[in-house]
């Protein structure tokens, strides 16, 4: 199963022979560091939403309830779905949740394994920006047998506006966030900022894969230190292994996600962190933070 460090993975239960999941969007109160709170809009209770994980094949049924002061709606980004579920009301036969109800998303998945996200699509300029995405993991039943990758960790990444906080102030307290601001000053891995993070353990000789996605407004360099990775999958399709580049440094623009893989070979603690340097900060100060996570052999 995908690990995603600091959000939990949503359950299911099955009925009538679907999986059937529960997404609660509802107003979140988000611990980006100790004790510094944004006051966001999330799924069941955190920013990012829960991971969704499912096999190829599945049948699903995923409720949403709206618990927001106005409508939303849900797109399950990438996904080859019905067009009266894909989640964008302003053109499409798909409703919008209006606030204190529910909608049924039901589908089949046809996609092959691979990393995606969900994320409402309505009034996105400020939803989307409140917090509002979430990953969708299709897994394959292959890797539980063949055991190939040893490690598995999936990684959002998402970018806030604190109005009341200057630059170069970080203080504890519960703070509104301007989802229509162009300009940010706390970076997320997973809806927290460095060292408030869980680092990716690894053991020397795992395979490690890390998948990585962005559903909101800046594009990231992602950086790995001490380590040369491949690109294995771009928005959920796999590349042919004859055409995949070895780097150490992948640009994922909002809308991507892209899985990346390396060989567990060279023992210490590495950086793995947005190589925009601000990004790389919380608020400008000292020392690092933001966008930033740490590979730690164990």
């Amino acid at each position: 199963m995908v690990i995603t460090p600091d959000v939990p993975t949503l359950p299911f239960t099955m009925k009538k022979g679907a999986k059937y999941f529960e997404l609660v969007v509802e107003p979140v109160e988000r611990e980006l560091l100790p004790g510094l709170f944004i006051k966001g809009w999330g799924y069941n209770g955190s920013i990012p939403g829960p991971t969704i994980q499912v096999y190829p094949g599945d049948y699903v049924n995923i409720r949403v309830y709206n618990k927001l002061p106005e409508a939303t709606s849900v797109h399950w980004h990438g996904l080859d779905i019905p067009v009266t579920m894909d989640g964008v009301p302003d053109v499409q036969p798909t409703p919008k949740i209006e606030s204190g109800s529910y909608f049924d998303y039901r589908f089949r998945i046809v996609n092959p394994p691979g990393t995606h996200i969900y994320h409402t699509h309505h009034n996105s300029a400020k939803q989307q920006m409140m917090g509002l995405t979430g990953g969708f993991i299709i897994l394959d039943p292959k890797e539980e047998y063949n055991k190939k990758i040893s490690r598995d960790y999936f990684i959002l990444l998402q970018e806030f506006k604190i109005p009341d906080l200057p630059m170069k102030v970080v203080k504890q307290g519960v703070y509104d966030i301007d989802p229509h601001s162009h300009e940010f000053n706390f970076s997320t891995m997973n809806g927290r900022c460095f060292p408030f993070v869980t680092p990716l353990n690894v053991r020397c000789g795992e395979r490690i894969r890390i998948r990585l996605a962005n559903s909101m407004e800046k594009s990231h360099p992602i950086h790995i230190h001490g380590h040369q990775f491949s690109v294995t999958a771009s928005d959920g399709n796999s590349i042919d292994p004859q055409n995949r580049m070895i780097k150490n440094t992948i640009h994922v623009s909002s809308g991507e996600t892209w899985d990346i893989e390396f060989i567990a070979n060279n023992p210490g603690i590495w950086p793995f962190h947005c190589h925009i340097p601000h990004h790389m900060s919380n608020n400008g100060t000292e020392p690092s933070g933001g966008m930033f996570t740490t590979i730690v052999y164990c």
